[in-house]
């Protein structure tokens, strides 16, 4: 496992900007501290801007502009080093929404392609960031080629054939990272499980396969075990999970158990090796968002000023990351209830064990065919129940 935790979108760190300084650091420590009681290890970041801020802009609006990186949400990188400076190990990954306008077909920020001609400077574009976010003290590990290649009408989108992100990997892209000296790892995909033929093409493409770690997925669509079915004909790539949002017209409970169940659980089991919910923080209107952007996104945090609510994502997360470091080992288990178990540090195991029945159950654990105790689960409960010498608890 590499981490688990959400997406620092321009909303959320507009909102985390306006608290104040000291509600902010407590909250920032809660959440990303080593020792502390959720401890985050993962963010992703949008290049440029996603759907979750106040608009839609670039880093570089005509061929003639300079490279700016406070073109838009400005309080990403200032709230981001805050967030470092708590936990400088942090996993940090970064994905675009879309390219410039005048690099797409449409000359728009909704829809379009990215035009043949551009690849070059677009591939410039993505390595410019890159250098600008280390120039600032932010080091970008991983990057997607595109956010959701197959969405037309997000604000901001663009459209990227599985071709098309092949091509553009394997002869710009890939070839610009590695000759600016970036060891910075490329997913393909980064869409939904109902199109596992998109990571396939991308993956098989012998030219783009040397610089890409792995595949993306979200699961607005299809079924999770698409990632299993992903990893076994490339066994050797990794397999990540980038975005799935809360509704505002979501009952807590039932969310908790579909996300616990398909997102957690199910991502895990099917090789996922990060974890991440959608948008870290919105207020109590589902906001910021632009005029195209989804209006019913339910951040994993409300803040309202310095309130704060906690909501379904915060809860998910936080039953992995307490318990589940950075390194963990899934391991093979079996049993009747979605579950989940890793080897972790100092000879525990871990298991997120879920109850999606209407009644109570009990839940026996133990390794090597020894029960080691029986746990009791409330209906419609997760749990996290750790072997500490022998015992769990």
């Amino acid at each position: 496992m590499r981490g688990f935790g959400f997406s620092l979108t321009g909303g959320s760190a507009l909102l985390l900007s306006r608290m104040s300084a000291a509600t902010r650091r407590a909250l920032l420590e809660e959440l990303f501290a080593p020792g502390g009681p959720v401890r985050v290890s993962c963010l992703r970041l949008s290049i440029g801007a996603s759907d979750l801020g106040e608009r839609a802009y670039s880093y570089r609006d005509t061929p003639e502009q300079p490279f700016d990186l406070f073109a838009g949400d400005r309080e990403v990188i200032p709230i981001l080093r805050e967030i470092l400076a708590i936990a400088p190990g942090l996993l940090v990954i970064a994905s675009p929404w879309s390219a410039p306008p005048w690099m797409k077909t449409n000359g728009g920020v909704i829809g379009g392609e990215l035009k043949p001609a551009c690849h070059d400077a677009y591939a410039e574009y993505l390595v410019a960031y890159l250098n600008d976010m280390r120039a600032h003290g932010v080091s970008i590990r991983a990057i997607t080629v595109q956010n959701e290649p197959g969405n037309h009408k997000n604000d901001p989108s663009m459209v990227m054939s599985a071709a098309q992100q092949a091509a553009f990997v394997a002869r710009h892209l890939g070839p610009k990272l590695r000759d600016a000296g970036f060891a910075t790892e490329i997913y393909c995909h980064d869409h939904n499980c109902d199109a596992p033929e998109y990571p396939l093409a991308v993956l098989g493409d012998a030219a783009a396969r040397p610089f890409l770690a792995g595949a993306a997925f979200h699961l607005y669509a299809g079924e999770i075990e698409a990632m299993a079915a992903v990893k076994a004909l490339h066994p050797g790539a990794a397999m990540v999970f980038t975005e799935q949002w809360v509704g505002r017209s979501d009952e807590f409970g039932g969310a908790l158990m579909w996300h616990a169940e398909r997102v957690l659980v199910g991502a895990l089991r099917n090789w996922a090796e990060i974890v991440l919910e959608w948008n870290l923080a919105a207020d109590p209107d589902c906001r910021p968002h632009t005029p195209g952007g989804e209006p019913h996104c339910v951040g994993a945090l409300t803040l309202d000023d310095d309130t704060v609510t906690r909501n379904v994502a915060y809860y998910l997360i936080a039953h992995a990351t307490r318990f589940i470091p950075p390194g963990a080992v899934r391991i093979a288990s079996e049993g009747p209830l979605p579950h989940v178990a890793f080897a972790v540090p100092h000879g525990r195991i871990v298991a997120l064990v879920i109850n999606p029945a209407e009644a109570p159950c009990a839940v026996a654990l133990g390794c090597g065919g020894e029960t080691s105790a029986t746990v009791a689960l409330p209906a419609q409960s997760l749990a996290t129940c750790v072997w500490t010498q022998g015992a769990p608890r």
